[in-house]
């Protein structure tokens, strides 16, 4: 088994830990909040007292940040190190591997990557697909940037965390890859909170709506697999009052994201833009902590400015 440091354990990166501990591998672990700490500890993985900790000995390190600033800042040292330590990769052996699954902006991975190539590093960007219950399942997507070797060599760890291990092309590629997918993401979430709102106001069941739609023309992974209606789906974010998911905010981030590219590449993105002005607005009535699907409450005029 192998020794993994792995430095970020929110929502997401507290059950990808977790699960490579469950998978027999020796995890060590580093957050700035103590609650995710002691629940991996819980899990079975090692807490250290800082990232560079977390990296001791370790010849392959996972890192789960909010934003590209705070991936520049436990890697390259820049701004105040927040993440527990500056200039990480002069922590690292020679040839180890970093594998860094936050969603960020491409140059900042590029950036890293570049960098840790520069000093006999190799380096991954791999964000993930696939939500808070994919994490905890083990079945999240990996859509990962880099080397093919690198990717060749990563595959046996990913697997442990998820199901479907996508090699997108070069470094920065799987960034691109995932802003193309949340922009989607975003947008039939919008269209199916749009079309059950419209049903519901005129007398349907929301649970008999989302089967007609679910086995017609209109189905998508929102309707099927996340359904933003209370109570038609269990174990959907929307069935816990929209708690435990995908951030309202993390969405809009990610839409930014989105625009930068497309502007980068002179690409119109005409309803992205448009899903991207919904949830901000949804976040501005101080929705930004709740689930993404909430923004069905934006339709039924439920929400308040925060």
């Amino acid at each position: 088994m192998t020794r993994i440091g792995f430095i970020g354990l929110g929502n997401m990166g507290g059950p990808m830990a977790a699960n490579l501990a469950r998978a027999g591998h020796t995890v060590q672990v580093f957050d700035l909040v103590a609650e995710s700490l002691t629940r991996a500890i819980e899990a079975g993985c090692i807490a250290a007292g800082d990232a560079r900790e977390a990296v001791s000995g370790c010849e392959l390190v996972i890192s789960m940040l909010p934003a590209g600033e705070h991936v520049r800042s436990l890697w390259l040292g820049e701004g105040a190190g927040e993440r527990g330590g500056q200039d990480l990769l002069a922590a690292l052996p020679l040839g180890a591997l970093v594998i860094d699954c936050s969603t960020i902006d491409v140059a900042s991975a590029r950036q890293v990557g570049a960098a840790a190539q520069a000093r006999g590093i190799r380096f991954l960007d791999a964000p993930v697909s696939g939500g808070v219950a994919g994490a905890a399942a083990g079945t999240l997507t990996f859509i990962v940037g880099g080397e093919q070797a690198d990717f060749e060599a990563a595959k046996p760890v990913l697997a442990c965390m998820g199901q479907n291990l996508f090699h997108a092309g070069a470094l920065g590629a799987g960034q691109i890859a995932k802003m193309c997918n949340n922009m989607l993401l975003a947008i039939h979430m919008a269209g199916t909170a749009e079309a059950l709102a419209l049903g519901v106001k005129e007398g349907l069941d929301p649970g008999v709506l989302s089967t007609i739609m679910g086995k017609s023309s209109g189905n998508n992974w929102s309707l099927e697999r996340y359904n933003p209606w209370p109570g038609v789906m269990e174990n959907a974010p929307a069935s816990r009052n929209y708690q435990g998911g995908f951030m309202t905010r993390l969405m809009v981030k990610d839409l930014g994201l989105a625009m930068a590219l497309a502007e980068h590449a002179h690409s119109a993105v005409p309803m992205g833009a448009l899903a991207r002005n919904l949830f901000n607005l949804h976040a501005t009535k101080g929705q930004g902590a709740r689930d993404f699907s909430s923004i069905v409450e934006l339709y039924l005029d439920k929400t308040e400015p925060g």
